[in-house]
């Protein structure tokens, strides 16, 4: 009598999946077993495994339907070859970062290994049949940062099938039938990601299955210094679904029980797929055989005991195990399914490791050919056969490895004069160029939909144009937005009832329903989180933070997973967000609104978008919608209020990125600024015209992309002096636009006077006007430095203003 053959539900165990899902468990112990190897032997620079994970992440395979999306972590190499989406060959050679998509489709060569990802935007820039992928997240080293994003891939499902509009996009959902399997290491759900995800989840009701891979350690910290109780399934009781309300599904199993994976995965599934349930599967007493990574060695911190346990817990021990208990195979049939595994792994390695030398080789050959070329005809011939020698005692050269040597050579022969040294110049260049396009593409859109590539429209008024509140302008916008694509969803605190604080959505939650403009709690990383799910799934989504300062909360969600998300995939994924916010000029520390150094340096990916108005403002928005990249817009706070006229084309203007605007023509000082500084700089300029210096003002407009013409450097011609002014700390976004002018656009060679930063004070501003006014850049401040640098230029015309 075979035990545990027929499982609860629709699923029947069968002796063939048996002996397959043995087989598979097998195949992927031998490629960790093998990739450690690798590591230490110094073929690859790091290694990260999947083993004493294979038969849950089998099991959990076994429910993950075509249009599902998983959402993991980088140990899930099993779920990923079980559902077919890597091969043995693609999994080594994404360990030796072989830059090349035909064979590391995942990233291309620029993810550590484990980091899986499935290509769903074609090379015309196309989204492809989600409904027909096993789709799967680019994995993010950072420990939880896969689970924000697992909330909007789940909340996906929810509006598609709560949304009758949306259920024309049958390449996207199959009416919200998909579920998102998020996976995650048990010491990585102390993070407070996981926390405020499940929370959110419980409280949004999505098909979201976290599964916990509880091996019992963070690297070295033992799980009873992790987590509450021990266990993130008791720890997380309070949120468990009962009589008392909604909440989540918690399900616990032993990561070595087989049929007991096989069952709690299909109650998951189904209670997720059909309810929008989300559940919690706590997979216990798992192991890592090989320790955490190719860091180093569980010996040092596990004991003897423990080790013990683990040789004898390991989850494909007791699967063999099992099987031989119930029949379903012989010791020696086990034996040979081993042997083959074993055998498949090797070829396999040994497969990626051929193509990937295969390259290295031929180029390593074609360098070592063009550097003797230009030895036997250089008089330097010495120098130069030695730096060849070095290159040829490499182990195992890499690109780096021929490209510094060229550089070495061609700085040994310096000024000579032959063919075959202008021949390794143009060598060089053009090895330059390739690695580019292997290493520096894709951080923004380089297909069709780029909105760099949206045609401009300027806003038109006429004489029944009405003047009104900027906050009239933005909602109006929305309004015309809203009523055009039903793909557009908007979320965040206080966006939907009240219409968000500042008006900008006042009455639209009414018209449009709740579904699609929606409040959310406080909790700004998995609003960031439930955007990028979203936007995954081909929604237009626009998520916001109520005040810039409150960014930080969410930052190394939009750094490390959608800032990165079109580069780390080689241009195979995307999630074309926008994230609105509000800063400048509120006075409060943590109400200033002005930390664009940060987001400068930290989100490059997405385009930075700082208008000055909100007839501006609207006008970005229709571009970015118009395109496929994702954006922070900053909308100026203190300009809700300020009265505008209202374009009467309001959602059909689209305003070019990275085009600066001259506000006011001028010959003696060019001024470079953005968002609210802009007001204060014009009010600045009216009162230096009156001492006789006429300032050009220039609004930069975008910060990422900037000034993509060079129009700045064209002002500075004409001035030849310059001041950058920015409501940031010193050295910030004011150092990166001087940087950008100076630098990229070489303006330092038409200037007569030195450049000029003007920014805040190096701290927050404290509250209230006094606070404001001392240590935010002000108008005064504005129009003395002017004064100043036109006096230096002309004492006699410019007396001292006063002697401080």
């Amino acid at each position: 009598m075979l035990q545990n053959d027929s499982l609860t539900g629709s699923s029947v165990l069968s002796k063939e999946d048996i002996i397959d899902d043995y087989r598979l468990a097998c195949e992927s112990r031998q490629v960790s077993l093998l990739g450690r190897k690798d590591t230490m032997g110094g073929r690859s620079k790091f290694g990260i495994f999947g083993d004493g994970k294979e038969v849950a992440q089998i099991a959990l395979s076994k429910v993950f339907q075509p249009g599902d999306f998983r959402s993991g972590y980088y140990r899930d190499q099993t779920i990923e070859a079980a559902v077919g989406n890597l091969t043995w060959q693609q999994f080594f050679a994404q360990m030796y970062a072989h830059a090349d998509l035909e064979h590391e489709p995942n990233t291309g060569g620029r993810s550590m290994n484990g980091h899986f990802s499935t290509r769903w935007v074609d090379e015309n820039g196309d989204w492809l049949d989600q409904t027909k992928l096993y789709n799967s997240v680019c994995d993010i080293s950072s420990t939880a940062g896969q689970i924000p994003r697992s909330v909007g891939l789940g909340y996906a499902s929810k509006l598609y099938r709560e949304n009758p509009d949306l259920h024309g996009m049958t390449t996207f959902t199959r009416k919200g039938n998909e579920v998102v399997f998020s996976t995650i290491g048990d010491a990585s759900t102390s993070q407070g990601m996981f926390w405020e995800a499940m929370n959110a989840a419980g409280v949004l009701q999505i098909p979201m299955i976290v599964s916990v891979w509880d091996d019992g350690y963070g690297i070295s910290v033992p799980v009873e210094y992790q987590t509450t109780k021990g266990s993130i399934s008791k720890a997380l009781a309070g949120l468990q679904r009962n009589e008392d309300g909604e909440g989540i599904e918690i399900l616990t199993v032993n990561g070595w029980d087989y049929p007991a994976l096989v069952e709690t995965y299909q109650k998951a599934a189904k209670i997720s797929r059909e309810q929008h349930v989300p559940v919690l599967v706590h997979v216990t007493e798992l192991t890592q055989p090989q320790g955490h990574s190719t860091s180093g060695s569980h010996e040092r911190y596990k004991s003897k005991q423990r080790l013990a346990w683990e040789r004898e817990h390991d989850c494909n021990v007791r699967f063999r195990d099992w099987i031989l208990k119930n029949g379903y195979a012989t010791d020696e049939e086990l034996e040979e399914i081993e042997r083959e595994a074993k055998e498949k792994a090797l070829h396999e390695r040994n497969a990626a490791w051929q193509a990937y030398r295969k390259e290295l080789d031929a180029e390593f050959s074609d360098t070592i050919q063009r550097l003797q070329a230009v030895a036997a005809g250089s008089s330097f011939a010495a120098e130069v056969n030695n730096a060849i020698l070095e290159l040829q005692k490499t182990y195992l050269p890499v690109r780096r490895d021929m490209i510094t040597i060229v550089r070495k050579v061609l700085r040994i022969i310096g000024k000579e004069e032959n063919s075959e040294k202008y021949a390794l110049q143009r060598f060089l260049q053009d090895n330059l160029e390739v690695n580019k396009e292997r290493f520096n593409t894709h951080l923004y859109s380089e297909t069709p939909y780029s909105p760099m590539l949206v045609e401009p429209v300027s806003p038109t008024f006429s004489e029944n144009s009405p003047t009104v509140d900027g906050r009239e302008v933005i909602r109006t916008y929305f309004d015309a937005l809203f009523a055009k694509d039903e793909r557009v969803v908007a979320l965040g605190e206080d966006i939907g009832f009240i219409g968000d604080v500042n008006q900008g959505f006042a009455g639209l939650q009414e018209k449009y329903g709740e579904i699609r403009i929606t409040d959310t709690g406080i909790r700004e990383t998995t609003i960031i989180g439930q955007g990028i799910g979203m936007a995954m799934r081909g929604l237009r989504p626009i998520v916001e933070i109520q005040y810039f300062d409150y960014i930080y909360y969410a930052l190394a969600t939009l750094t490390d997973d959608l800032a990165s998300l079109r580069y780390r995939t080689a241009g195979g994924q995307r999630a074309p967000l926008i994230i609105r916010t509000r800063g400048h000029r509120l006075e409060g520390i943590w109400h200033s609104g002005s930390p664009m150094g940060t987001m400068l340096s930290s989100l490059r990916g997405l385009h930075v978008i700082v208008p000055r108005n909100f007839t501006q403002a609207a006008g970005f928005y229709n571009t970015l919608m118009k395109g496929d990249d994702p954006a922070l817009i900053v909308e100026p706070l203190n300009s809700y209020r300020q009265k505008e006229v209202l374009p009467d084309n309001v959602g059909d203007y689209y305003i070019p990125l990275g085009q600066p605007e001259i506000l006011r023509e001028g010959n003696d000082l060019t001024i470079v600024t953005y968002g609210s500084m802009c007001r204060i700089v014009m009010e600045a300029a009216s009162q230096l015209q009156h001492s006789g210096i006429e300032v050009e003002i220039i609004d930069v407009q975008t910060l990422l992309p900037f000034d993509v013409d060079n129009r700045i450097v064209e002002s500075i011609k004409k001035t030849n002096r310059v001041i950058f002014a920015d409501e940031d700390l010193p050295g910030s976004a004011s150092g990166f636009m001087m940087q950008q002018v100076l630098e990229k656009q070489q303006a330092y060679r038409w200037l007569d006077s030195a450049p000029v930063t003007i920014a805040a004070k190096d701290h927050r501003p404290p509250y209230g006007s006094d606070g404001d006014y001392f240590s935010k850049p002000n108008m005064d401040d504005i129009f003395e430095t002017v004064y100043n640098i036109m006096r230096e230029a002309a004492p006699d015309k410019y007396p001292e203003l006063f002697n401080v």
